[in-house]
């Protein structure tokens, strides 16, 4: 990069000397952009095909928080394709990139969150914020929507701090990337990932700062990789509502081992964004401390695709709201006006019922557990069907001033505290060698299930007069 007139003093504008250097690469059919020690203050870096952008121990790329330099770019916002700021480290369309090293990716991301809050809580539109732009290049999609999810008047459409579009063979290894604007890494609509040792990193208070964001990606290998964040940590998605069905990518062929998620909404998480489909998803080694929750899934009947033929294993867990979530009548992103979206009763079924299935969650041990030890509540006209839960060891928190809190949120807003499994519109339900210690109320309590197996289900310390199973509307167990 100094051969390029970059300068690392932490000042000096760099985005001429990363265009030029990434040109010249481009421009020999592939290379190594290297960045060597140093504080690297930068505006948008786009990448290409062929490239390696490598930072060495002691780099550190800062992207201005000038929302000038950001200009307007097709993406993917929370599910929806449209324009929005343009991501600060950004590649579309591209083959064989790699960013790796032991350096630092920095986002700079406070100016972006300050202006969001003062847009949302206060009604305030910071002069930086270049919203009439966005809002007419997105006015179709604007005039199409009415969900609770992107709130048009608040969101101004912040970016990602790194974000590959249509990519194949992508490789991120080593780097640690902080201080996101909004999600920290989204990956969209690529093919042949692998992610390594990479440490994402946000404030917890920071708005909407996922760590890294799979989303209409298939063949993703991600392995020994650490979160610590201010939203979900690892999502996988695949777009949202009618658009989402529209474009129909599957999140399809991904493995994650031996990562640890700290802090955060979710520890593994998938959805909300299901429309194209998620499946074929296996999970080993992690570990989660303090995330509110563990492994979610999460969609509802305006979403339509689901999730399916997941494999999750060999987990542990410290200081969670809930260890295990299935939730297909998530209560975010759905037009509150609209009773067929919102009735506690079966409704048609259509091309936005999701359909979750074929979920094995094997080999767990979740300890000081605040809310419930699960919470599956699926859709009366569309059960979550074939769910195996084995060899599982929850401990509730035990603190009687514990006050736990939703274990996940559905339009009825039920909260738990210090309580066991809870399933609700479920079908061939498994439960096989496993161990739930409440504060308060059974280890498992079924509502409206069918074709439900137990086999080994205990609590060793028994309350007075409490049932380790109550159920209530069950047919063949």
């Amino acid at each position: 990069m100094t051969a390029f007139g970059a300068i690392g003093d932490g000042s000096a504008d760099n985005t001429a000397a990363f265009a030029a250097a990434i040109a010249a690469c481009s421009e020999a059919g592939g290379g190594t952009v290297y960045v060597p020690a140093g504080l690297y203050m930068t505006g948008r870096i786009r990448l290409a095909s062929f490239l390696t952008l490598e930072l060495e121990t002691g780099a550190t790329i800062r992207f201005k928080d000038d929302f000038e330099a950001y200009p307007a770019e097709q993406t993917r916002w929370s599910g929806y394709e449209c324009y929005g700021y343009s991501p600060l480290l950004f590649g579309s369309g591209i083959e064989h990139v790699a960013i790796r090293g032991g350096g630092v990716i920095d986002g700079q991301g406070s100016a972006w969150w300050n202006a969001y809050r003062k847009l949302r809580y206060e009604g305030i539109v910071p002069e930086s914020v270049r919203r009439l732009e966005l809002e007419e290049l997105n006015r179709n999609i604007r005039e199409s929507i009415n969900s609770n999810i992107v709130e048009w008047d608040t969101q101004f459409l912040r970016p990602p701090l790194l974000q590959l579009i249509d990519c194949r063979e992508v490789v991120i290894e080593g780097v640690t990337l902080l201080n996101s604007p909004f999600w920290n890494t989204h990956l969209v609509y690529c093919d042949g990932v692998r992610v390594t040792g990479v440490t994402f990193r946000n404030p917890a208070d920071a708005p909407n700062s996922d760590g890294l964001d799979v989303d209409s990606c298939s063949h993703v290998v991600i392995s020994d990789c650490r979160f610590d964040v201010g939203d979900d940590c690892l999502c996988l998605k695949s777009g949202i509502d009618e658009d989402g069905r529209r474009v129909g990518r599957p999140t399809e062929y991904v493995t994650v081992t031996n990562c640890i998620m700290q802090r955060g909404h979710g520890g593994i998480v998938m959805g909300s964004e299901t429309a194209g489909g998620i499946r074929h998803v296996v999970v080993t080694g992690c570990l989660f401390i303090g995330t509110d929750r563990g492994i979610r899934i999460k969609t509802n009947r305006a979403r339509g695709g689901g999730v399916e033929d997941v494999d999750i294993r060999g987990i542990q867990m410290r200081d969670v709201l809930c260890p295990i979530v299935m939730n297909t009548f998530y209560r975010h992103g759905i037009d509150e006006s609209n009773p067929l979206l919102t009735s506690p009763d079966a409704v048609p079924v259509t091309e936005g019922t999701p359909v979750v299935r074929r979920i094995s969650i094997s080999d767990v041990t979740a300890r000081g557990v605040q809310a419930a030890a699960a919470f599956l509540y699926g859709l009366p006209e569309m059960p979550i069907e074939d769910v195996v839960l084995s060899h599982i060891t929850i401990e509730m928190s035990q603190d009687p001033n514990e006050q736990g809190g939703e274990p996940d949120m559905v339009k009825e807003k039920l909260v738990m505290a210090g309580e066991g499994m809870f399933a609700k519109h479920v079908r061939g339900l498994e439960l096989h060698q496993v161990r739930v210690e409440t504060r308060q109320g059974p280890a498992l309590r079924l509502e409206r299930a069918e074709e439900v197996t137990l086999d080994g289900v205990t609590m060793r310390r028994r309350h007075e007069g409490t049932k380790v199973v109550v159920w209530d509307h069950v047919n063949d167990h």
